[in-house]
């Protein structure tokens, strides 16, 4: 048996373009002819490959198309281009009563959704009492589904697959809208499940249970494939993403320049390299940063040093004067900065290394050079900074 449980090549889904009715009607009519017509891609070009024993998220703005590719997935849609391939049963928990019969009691609706992945009557009459117990609805197991409330819906289809255990479990969002302790529950159920060998696919807008729950992450990006790979490093690169389109919105952090004779730096690195772009570090990493300042009247002038993450939210500042530093002259007219973060304990996200030039009493900024800092590190705290801690 193959231990690939899911696989898609090339895997797009386009809808024609249209608006009224009669536009409608005429790609319908277009299509059947087998000409061409207008459309537009939700999907294009979307690969990954689920072995047996792993787990998946799938993140993106929304728009992105992750119910979409859900959708084709487990079969609700046919792809417009491309292929894929599914192997061994599987459950699937998308949108709220998809699958459920809204006339039928929740009783008979366990029977029509165990039947749908595979189970006959007996299998089901062995299991009802804990599909009930784990649904936890009360009385409202003999009422019609249309009478229950959305986080009712959930627990009743969650339940099921609880109970039949799939090769493969698909979940989207829907998860969220249940209460705090019955989501703590199927979290606790997933993580079992993953134990035991289970299979997952998530689609969540939360960072934390997607690193929680999935060693693998799927970013769509307007129906492409933006990142795929190591959970963490493409959840970082995500975050980082929305940082920069927040700092984008906020607009620009305003730099108090100075025209004329002023002081200003000339030349920064970061661990020995003068490049602009932004560097990728390990969490925990000694950062060396140097810097040359230009000082128009020769004196000793003052290197300010922040730390800010990419919405421009300040972390930690100091200055050469605060710490008593004292530079290396060059020349006349330069100053040599060294300045050592050991272990630098920010957690895995995007920053920025702000340098600020300032005049010998430090009561005046003159320039500011930045560096982008990528910090990367397989970590679920929240925050910033990690904190050295002793628990017990």
């Amino acid at each position: 048996m193959s231990d690939v449980l899911l696989h898609a090549e090339r895997l797009g889904k386009a809808y024609p373009r249209s608006g009224d009715a009669r536009t409608r009607l005429g790609a319908f009519g277009r299509i059947l002819l087998g000409m061409r017509f207008a459309q537009w891609d939700v999907l294009h070009d979307v690969g990954f490959t689920v072995r047996r024993g792993e787990s998946l998220g799938i993140i993106g703005e929304n728009g992105a198309g992750k119910s979409t590719l859900l959708k084709l997935i487990s079969g609700v849609l046919l792809p417009s281009s491309g292929t894929i391939e599914r192997q061994g049963t599987m459950g699937a928990l998308l949108e709220l009563g998809a699958g459920f019969d809204l006339e039928r009691t929740g009783r008979e609706n366990i029977a029509i959704a165990a039947g749908f992945m595979g189970w006959n009557g007996a299998q089901v009459r062995e299991r009802y009492e804990e599909i009930v117990a784990f649904a936890d609805i009360g009385r409202y197991i003999e009422e019609p589904v249309k009478h229950y409330s959305s986080g009712m819906v959930v627990r009743l289809g969650f339940a099921v697959i609880a109970a039949v255990r799939p090769d493969l479990l698909i979940t989207d969002e829907v998860l969220a809208v249940g209460d705090e302790s019955f989501q703590k529950k199927c979290i606790r159920w997933i993580e079992g499940y993953l134990e035991e060998g289970g299979t997952l696919l998530l689609v969540s807008h939360s960072m934390y249970h997607v690193q929680k729950l999935c060693r693998q992450a799927l970013w769509l990006n307007e129906g492409r494939v933006q990142a795929y790979g190591d959970v963490f490093d493409v959840t970082q690169d995500y975050l980082a993403f929305h940082e920069r389109k927040q700092a984008a919105e906020q607009g620009p952090v305003l730099d108090r320049d100075y025209a004329g004779e002023a002081y200003r730096v000339v030349r920064a690195l970061v661990q020995g390299s003068e490049d602009e772009v932004p560097h990728l570090l390990s969490s925990g990493t000694d950062v060396d940063i140097e810097a040359d300042v230009y000082s128009p009247d020769g004196r000793m002038p003052v290197l300010a040093v922040g730390v800010v993450r990419s919405d421009g939210s300040g972390l930690f500042g100091t200055t050469s004067q605060f710490d008593e530093a004292l530079p290396e002259r060059i020349d006349e007219t330069h100053w040599r900065f060294r300045l050592r973060f050991p272990k630098l304990p920010l957690l895995p996200a995007s920053y920025t290394l702000r340098l600020h030039a300032m005049d010998p009493e430090g009561m005046r900024l003159f320039d500011t050079v930045e560096r982008g800092v990528t910090i990367r590190g397989a970590s679920r705290h929240l925050g910033s900074v990690a904190f050295e801690r002793v628990w017990g």
